[in-house]
């Protein structure tokens, strides 16, 4: 997984309330085992017209935003447990997303994915979309290490909460298994002083 520890980009504004997975990744994309391919079909029931052709009306196909954050409405990732929505929203290239309630499933999903899920309050949540509408190109920063996510607009700034294991293993750019891995010495000298 690539490291994350600060960022700072223009955002992409979804602000559509209870977005569950089956929105963000559609159930007939998940027959692949594979995360390949998936960014292509984020919101694929939201961003294509039947004949694949895509909605122009569809903030994704609006060139006027990009950026490496999604801000979303509130209760994002609801629905299923699937990690393939994870994976849409990691392979479209979104390293974070901003939501005043995620699902735990989703948000654990995520975080397991590189993609840091940062709960605001809906004030600050409103204020970020007021921002990009006056101004596509408003950024937004987020500092993992301090905890804190800045709409660079305003100034105005919010601490965000996060598992310490999963801040630890996004910081140094780790999933569970190199995690694991990180620990070999420790637990190799944890068995040898533990034996009988």
């Amino acid at each position: 997984m690539e490291k994350f520890q600060t960022l700072t980009s223009t955002y992409v504004p979804l602000p559509i309330e209870n977005v569950d997975t089956d929105q963000i990744i559609p159930a007939r994309f998940l027959k692949a085992t594979d995360k390949e391919g998936f960014g292509n079909n984020l919101f694929a029931d939201w961003r294509y017209n039947k004949d694949g052709s895509p909605k122009a009306d569809f903030v994704l196909n609006d060139s006027t935003y990009s950026g490496q954050i999604l801000v979303a409405g509130k209760n994002f990732g609801s629905g299923s447990s699937r990690e393939h929505a994870a994976w849409a929203v990691a392979g479209y290239g979104f390293r974070a997303v901003v939501s005043s309630f995620f699902a735990d499933i989703f948000r654990n999903n995520a975080l397991n994915n590189g993609v840091l899920p940062v709960i605001v309050t809906p004030e600050f949540l409103s204020e970020a979309f007021v921002s990009v509408k006056a101004d596509p190109k408003a950024t937004l920063t987020i500092d993992l290490e301090k905890q804190t996510i800045k709409n660079n607009a305003t100034g105005k700034s919010e601490n965000f909460e996060i598992n310490p294991y999963k801040k630890e293993c996004l910081l140094k750019g780790l999933d569970d298994i190199d995690y694991l891995l990180s620990k070999k010495e420790m637990t190799e000298e944890y068995e040898v002083n533990s034996k009988i």
